[in-house]
């Protein structure tokens, strides 16, 4: 009884130890060797980076990416690094750190506009010549339409940035002269597409276009029967005698009606016509005004006023110039 129990102690610590063998265990390793060897097999839980998310957007004007720093408080445009590089883009420094920090495009636009302010108006420098040459290059090749600008539209814009700090540094009869100069000259600075409104007197302004797609209508009709009256005309005394292509005969004729559609519009039909178009100041929905007569029904000459058709606010254009206010209301 004995012997055939110390032969099945036998085979089961052979079983055992063949077991270890085939399953590669070492029997004399500590637990702790063990499972170290085991480790890097299993997986493990995951956790989420210890560092914030920022929240990344893009700039529709430059088409940049821009990081938003939820610790600063401040909008930058490359996700690579926020540090500024001053070597290669104009950097604001931090009286109180002495750090360099990179500005938007925005930012630089406004210093830049000061710096031309200063120097055109009170002489006064802010910026060297090469800190403003380098803010010039940086806006520029961030494509900033504020960089490429010659003299009157400096004026302009400061003469415009001045007034909305209410600081106006010239006339409305300055600011209107310079406004139409630059407006003949095909200056999008004198053009303001988007209204502004201001909080101390609560005006809406906006400067309107001219249609001239809808002007040229005008001429249209007085065209047309221009042409018959020149076609009948033709076939009834120049087919006898010879006869011509129609096309012929139209080319002939061209510079004449467009002549006579001029002088017939503008003198009978549609005098001192113009057409204006653009946001409404106040819910910049979009807006028509004609000026001028319509057969001898006399209309808007030099201010028309109109109410939007969809807020219903009054305001007035100045044919000039095509800005357009809204009306104080008389309490």
């Amino acid at each position: 009884e004995t012997a055939r129990m110390g032969l099945r102690m036998n085979t089961t610590l052979l079983s055992l130890a063949l077991a270890l063998l085939s399953s590669g265990g070492d029997a004399f390793s500590t637990p702790g060797a063990f499972l170290s060897r085991y480790s890097t097999r299993a997986a493990g839980p995951l956790f989420m980076s210890e560092n914030p998310k920022k929240e990344i957007t893009f700039d529709t004007k430059t088409q940049k990416e821009l990081t938003y720093d939820a610790a600063t408080g401040r909008f930058f445009e490359t996700g690579d690094s926020e540090e500024c590089i001053p070597d290669d883009e104009y950097c604001a420094v931090d009286k109180e750190t002495g750090e360099m920090i990179r500005l938007t495009v925005e930012e630089k636009e406004r210093i830049f506009l000061d710096a031309l302010q200063s120097y055109y108006v009170s002489g006064r420098q802010m910026l060297n010549d090469e800190e403003f040459d380098l803010l010039k290059e940086d806006l520029a090749w961030n494509g900033s339409d504020v960089a490429v600008l010659n003299r009157q539209e400096a004026r302009f814009l400061a003469a415009t940035q001045a007034y909305l700090k209410g600081e106006p540094i010239m006339s409305d009869q300055e600011f209107d002269a310079l406004k139409s100069e630059l407006k003949a000259e095909g200056s999008k600075f004198a053009v303001d597409t988007e209204p502004k409104c201001y909080v101390d007197t609560g005006i809406c302004k906006v400067t309107m276009q001219e249609d001239k797609f809808r002007t040229n209508l005008l001429y249209l009709p007085a065209g047309a029967i221009l042409t018959i009256v020149w076609l009948a005309l033709g076939f009834e005394i120049i087919e006898p005698i010879i006869r011509l292509n129609p096309l012929v005969l139209l080319l002939l004729g061209a510079y004449p009606i467009y002549q006579g559609a001029i002088t017939i519009t503008d003198d009978f039909i549609f005098p001192n016509n113009k057409i204006a178009y653009g946001p409404c100041p106040s819910c910049e929905v979009n807006q028509r005004v004609y000026f001028g007569d319509i057969l001898g029904v006399e209309g808007f000459n030099d201010v028309a006023t109109a109410k939007c058709t969809n807020c219903k606010t009054q305001f007035q254009v100045q044919k000039n110039t095509l800005r357009a206010s809204t009306v104080v209301r008389k309490e």
